[in-house]
């Protein structure tokens, strides 16, 4: 299945940057793009793609708002959305993954982390910048003592602790094979199976059950 992708960025060379590496993958199409979020929210309405990959700061409606129309708690149809900004902001991040969001990386990141964000969301996961990633779910530990955070469902093997550690690190599926010696599959399968046990519903939520378990 063909992964279909709207491009947002006031900034013409970085909508360019963005649709070379994407389309380069077979399995992803850029179908649109927008230099503005009234239009991006418009096309992407229009359209129905399966990634929304958004600019914060662009002119008539920034990203943020943009993300709230699209993939927020009100969006009667809700498509998923993944921030890719300048500004490692923690203000910004917040808001992001409280507007709907379901990835946010910065545009210095990696072709390979932009890919995989975008991979990622398509098929309901989450992915944030490793660079931002370890602060944020710090913060999310901290705002609730330890014995507060429910324990898991059921025991995670040691090797799924591994793997759940390594994600609430910051790093990618791909890095988490590479260290572990294991195939891109298992990792994948451990992922999983520790967030049905965890409880979770996505990545960002199993790496914040690390945090809070003392796992990391």
């Amino acid at each position: 299945m063909t992964i279909r992708v709207l491009l947002a960025d006031d900034q013409s060379t970085l909508r360019a940057a963005y649709r070379m590496i994407l389309d380069s993958q077979p399995d992803i199409e850029v179908v649109a793009e927008a230099a503005d979020g009234t239009t991006a929210v418009a096309e992407a309405r229009r359209l129905r793609p399966d990634v929304c990959l958004l600019d914060i700061r662009m002119p008539g409606m920034d990203g943020l708002e943009a993300t709230r129309l699209l993939a927020g708690p009100d969006a009667a149809r809700p498509l998923k959305v993944v921030i890719a900004t300048t500004f490692d902001l923690d203000e910004y991040v917040h808001r992001a993954l409280h507007n709907g969001a379901c990835g946010f990386v910065l545009k210095d990141c990696s072709p390979a982390l932009l890919i995989e964000a975008v991979r990622a969301a398509a098929v309901g996961d989450s992915l944030i910048s490793p660079s931002v990633t370890v602060r944020l779910l710090r913060h999310m530990a901290g705002q609730r003592p330890r014995p507060v955070a429910p324990p898991p469902f059921e025991p995670l093997t040691p090797r799924e602790q591994d793997v759940v550690a390594m994600v609430a690190k910051g790093l990618t599926n791909d890095e988490v094979a590479a260290a572990l010696h294991v195939t891109l599959s298992t990792v994948k399968t451990h992922l999983a199976n520790s967030q049905r046990k965890l409880g979770a519903r996505n990545r960002v939520e199993v790496a914040a059950r690390a945090w809070q378990h003392g796992l990391v």
